[in-house]
């Protein structure tokens, strides 16, 4: 049995901490591989600026705020291209601002889809970009309202998580996860718990081809434009899921099947935040650096409150705190790989931090 499909990971994930200058600057990522990015995250680390989310399928000049349900700004003051190596970023402080650090986490897609289904009553048109080998594509649409519509995701696998966000309006961001359910949905610009919603994914499992939505404005907006974020596990790379917290400092390990560059946390029995850590932020463990997904605060280190360990295989808890290990609460995850714990090629097993 192969250990993983992609002996690495930093072709289509890398994790990058900058210093912002306030003038225009090109940054490369740091990994030894060149990656050009379709998707790229920035939060500020040292102040309280907002989540700036840009992707190449919406453009550049496109940008949406991931701790806010804003809609879709059009500026130059923020990314200004994707590099073959990075990107290049103009002067706004949310992304660049003198003095200021920042965190990104950067995702590569990178072959571009039309499905035009819209003729089928049931489907709606997609387009947008995807790689089936990582498991991932950004999808635009247009939305209609109607009761179960479904549209072309092009991973060719069964997603296990969606980001969705409805550009045109002041929606939240809607987030389908498979461990919690099709007719429940998370929110990321907020720390609420799980919340009902039959009509924002119409109760129905997405398929290897296809997701579907409802009668929601979150995620089918009527000729609203709308995107969406899918992720489907890939061995050695990526992994969704969820675990129970046990309260304690030796807390629950979560096996990945890889050494962790970035791990995303919810709870979702309870209104808690949104947690992410990486590599870059927490180079040795126990890790103690982490950034909230639905606030504006600058990095936090809470030492044995939410502390964690990014192992070979997965990631293990050291803290008690909420937002990632109350005894008996569930959490789901999102973690992408430093490294596969055996590469496919050569079975070297990877090192541990």
């Amino acid at each position: 049995m192969a250990y993983t499909t992609i002996d690495n990971p930093e072709l289509y994930f890398q994790a990058k901490n900058y210093n912002g200058t306030g003038s225009s600057q090109a940054f490369t990522l740091d990994g030894t591989e060149n990656m050009q990015p379709d998707w790229t995250w920035i939060k500020q680390r040292n102040g309280t600026a907002s989540h700036v989310l840009t992707d190449s399928v919406r453009g550049v000049t496109k940008h949406l705020v991931g701790n806010t349900n804003a809609a879709e700004v059009t500026s130059s003051a923020y990314i200004t291209s994707f590099d073959t190596d990075g990107f290049t970023l103009a002067d706004d402080g949310d992304v660049n601002g003198s003095g200021r650090t920042y965190a990104s986490w950067n995702w590569k897609a990178g072959t571009s889809f039309s499905n035009s289904s819209g003729s089928n009553g049931a489907n709606l048109d997609s387009s947008g970009s995807v790689s089936t080998t990582a498991g991932f594509s950004i999808v635009s649409f247009t939305g209609n309202r109607s009761t179960t519509r479904n549209i072309y995701h092009g991973l060719g696998a069964v997603p296990k998580m969606i980001f969705f966000k409805n550009r045109s309006a002041t929606n939240g961001w809607t987030i389908y996860n498979k461990a919690i359910g099709n007719a429940k949905k998370l929110t990321l610009n907020s720390n609420a718990a799980e919340g009902n919603c039959t009509a924002c994914f119409a109760s129905t499992d997405p398929t290897s081809t296809l997701f579907s939505v409802g009668d929601d404005g979150d995620t089918n907006g009527t000729s609203e434009n709308m995107i969406a974020y899918c992720f489907a596990d890939v061995q050695g790379y990526s992994r969704f899921g969820s675990y129970t917290g046990n309260g304690s400092t030796n807390g629950i390990f979560v096996y990945t099947g890889f050494k962790p560059a970035y791990v995303l946390t919810k709870c979702v029995d309870t209104a808690r935040n949104w947690n992410i850590r990486d590599n870059k932020l927490n180079p040795r463990n126990v890790t103690e650096s982490f950034l909230e997904g639905n606030g504006t605060v600058a990095v936090q280190t809470d030492v044995g409150y939410s502390s964690m360990d990014l192992l070979s295989n997965g990631f293990k808890h050291r803290g008690v705190g909420g937002d990632t290990n109350v005894s008996g609460d569930e959490y789901i995850y999102m973690a992408f790989a430093e490294s596969p714990f055996v590469t496919g090629a050569s079975a070297i097993p990877t090192t541990a931090r």
